[in-house]
């Protein structure tokens, strides 16, 4: 095939050959789908334009969705932080770390282990 012949299919490509009338009625349709010039749109509650501000400006529900999920886990680990991560309040007041230890001396030291009213000798 030569590159002429090529050409001259690529250009037949470009202009596409639409049936009779087609493109008049697509555009039709699409004038009858919009709405008249100077109609009213239907009235919108406080509530939705409140909703629809907030959630517009976060990225819509999906966005909010986010938030609450980043909030809930900040929220956690705030209440229960895991034991790697440093003390905050200590970091900041310029005090060294204070590491618990995980010496069980203090619960095994009155029985507690035991159960109650359960004697494991016999």
């Amino acid at each position: 095939m030569t590159d002429a012949a090529l050409e001259a299919l690529l250009q037949d490509a470009r202009r596409p050959q639409l049936p009779d009338g087609l493109m008049s009625r697509v555009l039709d349709a699409g004038l009858a789908a919009q709405p008249a010039p100077g109609g009213t749109s239907a009235p919108v509650s406080r509530w939705q334009r409140l909703t629809g501000a907030m959630t517009g400006a976060i990225g819509g529900w999906q966005g909010l969705g986010g938030l609450v999920a980043a909030t809930c886990a900040g929220f956690w680990i705030g209440i229960n932080p895991p034991q790697y991560l440093p003390d905050v309040a200590l970091s900041l007041l310029g005090a060294d770390a204070v590491f618990e230890t995980t010496d069980t001396a203090e619960v095994t030291a009155y029985g507690w282990v035991v159960d109650e009213g359960n004697d494991i000798d016999g």
